[in-house]
């Protein structure tokens, strides 16, 4: 499996669809050398990666209600919606035990895409190159949410979600050298992104970092233009695309833990429904005409 990349879309708890997916993966031992992701594509990324089945499920919904994982107090007293310390600290280490030693081990590139401040580029940082559990403070920066996280101070830049400036990495990925790329999405298809409607508050409340605030802006662009780009790939067998069939019941931030199951199950439903049609495609590495996705 040579140059075949796996990015991996954000989406705040629509990132349940790709928990099932991937768990379908792991059930099947089927492992990327290569793994990109943002936001909290970033974050099931590393159990993907340490070989942990269904701990993001776990994660996602049993403590979804836990006012220490989301609420408005966290954003009241903590300054982010989601409880950073509680997720990143506290569940890894005492709760849901992260297999650290796994993820380590693991021969897979594991990148994760983060938004600088100031420029309102993107940044990406390899778990290989980083110290210790540094790769841990870059997945922590990806997934701060504009307006509802603080910005994550790491190697002398100031960082937000990685979504903002690349929300689906594919172009790294082939940049990278893959020159294949199995993408799994978290919007259904024919979905666009609408303009950027909160120009004002983002010009307030970033008034320091115009750089981001652009790249708030033109978000929807970037993010229509990827889907295009993403389109084209397909057609070309150069891309097998996994994204949800079904209407999507589930917000950015929901916690009805009933539709995060169910989400969580159609993910997984769905990457074992064109399973075979990934093998057969995976197989063709040398015949990129071959047209196949979860789509059809």
């Amino acid at each position: 499996m040579e140059n075949i990349g796996l990015v991996l879309e954000g989406g705040g708890m629509r990132g349940l669809y790709t928990a099932g997916v991937l768990d379908l993966f792991m059930e099947k031992n089927l492992y990327l050398p290569y793994i990109i992701g943002v936001s909290m594509g970033a974050c099931n990324a590393c159990s993907y990666i340490s070989r942990q089945r269904g701990r993001n499920k776990k994660i996602n919904i049993n403590y979804v209600d836990d006012p220490r994982y989301l609420s408005y107090r966290n954003l009241l007293l903590k300054k982010g919606i989601f409880g950073a310390d509680f997720i990143f600290n506290e569940i890894p280490n005492k709760l849901e035990i992260f297999d650290v030693d796994t993820f380590n081990r693991a021969k897979e590139k594991f990148m994760v895409g983060t938004t600088d401040c100031n420029t309102g580029k993107s940044v990406y940082f390899e778990k290989d190159k980083c110290q210790g559990k540094e790769i841990f403070d870059a997945i922590r920066a990806s997934s701060s949410l504009p307006f509802m996280a603080s910005i994550v101070k790491f190697k002398g830049l100031n960082l937000l979600d990685g979504g903002i400036s690349d929300p689906i990495p594919i172009k790294k990925s082939i940049e990278d050298g893959n020159k294949r790329n199995i993408i799994v999405l978290t919007r259904n298809e024919n979905y666009t992104k609408k303009p950027f409607k909160m120009k004002f508050l983002a010009r307030k409340v970033y008034s320091n970092y115009s750089g981001l605030v652009e790249a708030m802006i033109n978000r929807h662009r970037k993010y229509n233009s990827t889907l295009s780009y993403i389109e084209r790939l397909r057609r070309e067998g150069k891309a097998f695309v996994i994204r949800p069939k079904q209407p999507l019941k589930v917000k950015r931030i929901e916690k009805n833990k009933y539709k995060l199951t169910e989400l969580y199950n159609q993910g997984y439903r769905e990457a074992a429904a064109c399973y075979d049609k990934l093998e057969e495609w995976i197989k063709n590495q040398k015949n990129v005409s071959v047209q196949q996705d979860c789509m059809k």
